[in-house]
């Protein structure tokens, strides 16, 4: 599902000039990515999973990989591109087989996943989900590395998390009583509820550096306007938008709010009032 404002973690990308992922060695000195969310950050999760959510078909992955490697794009992901800039090896999947390298991050991202369990529940790998397999990492780096060490990459490491757009659709499109019995605004304080659950979570295990997308006009998406009741003139799904303005107004509160709390929390929120056009017509500038 694509969202359609990019807030670029905040650590400085060291990359002096950009080749392929392959080729790059990653420093010693390096910052892990963990990374946590849906469709746009999934590198293949959903391959690994009894669901009907993959993008394991051509044309996927056609101008890059030149294969479908399960990320719901023809080439790299955002999280790929953030990798790369910060010298490290792409990010795998926790539940490619024989992934057992953590030291450089992993990624849980589940394409279809929201904050809460209930949207498209039994087909995707919803944030506690990707939550609890980040715990068994930690556990288990720890055990490998000591607890010294393993502190040290959990503090140094970035957190990037991106949710909620597949939780608003739900609530919009979806006839079970578990969306509808809400309003927009109650919906949208459960999903972020769950998303600062979550990140105090990551908190206790180490964590301290965080990168979010926010959702921008999550209506306009060639997917949502097919959804939206009677259109026929290729409009947006203004109800869409109008559950992402609330989610964007209330997703830098939440983040403020935690930063008071928990302390050394910092957290990306740069170009949040950017629109898509203009990202869309000048790229280079982002």
């Amino acid at each position: 599902m694509a969202r359609l404002v990019l807030l670029w973690c905040f650590f400085i990308f060291t990359a002096t000039s950009v080749h392929r992922v392959c080729s790059r060695s990653p420093q010693k000195d390096h910052t892990a990515l963990f990374v946590f969310g849906d469709s746009l950050y999934d590198p293949g999760n959903n391959n690994y999973i009894d669901t009907i959510i993959k993008a394991n078909y051509y044309p996927y992955g056609e101008t890059f990989f030149k294969y479908p490697t399960g990320r719901f794009s023809d080439g790299r992901i955002i999280a790929d591109f953030i990798a790369e800039f910060a010298n490290l090896p792409l990010i795998p999947p926790y539940l490619q087989p024989g992934n057992h390298e953590f030291t450089y991050g992993v990624n849980f991202a589940s394409a279809g996943a929201g904050a809460l369990s209930e949207t498209y529940q039994g087909f995707v790998i919803d944030l506690k989900t990707q939550l609890s397999y980040f715990k068994k990492v930690a556990k288990l780096m720890r055990k490998e590395l000591g607890d010294a060490k393993a502190t040290v990459i959990f503090s140094k490491a970035v957190y990037l998390i991106n949710i909620g757009g597949n939780d608003y659709i739900s609530f919009l499109t979806s006839n079970s009583t578990v969306f509808q019995s809400s309003s927009k605004q109650e919906y949208v304080a459960m999903v972020m509820g769950n998303l600062t659950e979550t990140i105090e979570e990551i908190y206790k295990k180490g964590g301290r550096k965080f990168g979010f997308l926010n959702m921008g006009s999550l209506g306009c998406v060639p997917s949502m306007k097919a959804l939206a009741p009677g259109n026929t003139t290729g409009s947006c799904f203004e109800q869409v938008n109008e559950i992402a303005k609330l989610h964007d107004a209330a997703l830098p509160k939440a983040l403020e709010e935690l930063e008071t709390k928990l302390a050394q929390v910092k957290y990306s929120m740069h170009y949040l009032n950017i629109s898509y056009g203009e990202r869309r017509n000048n790229p280079e500038k982002y």
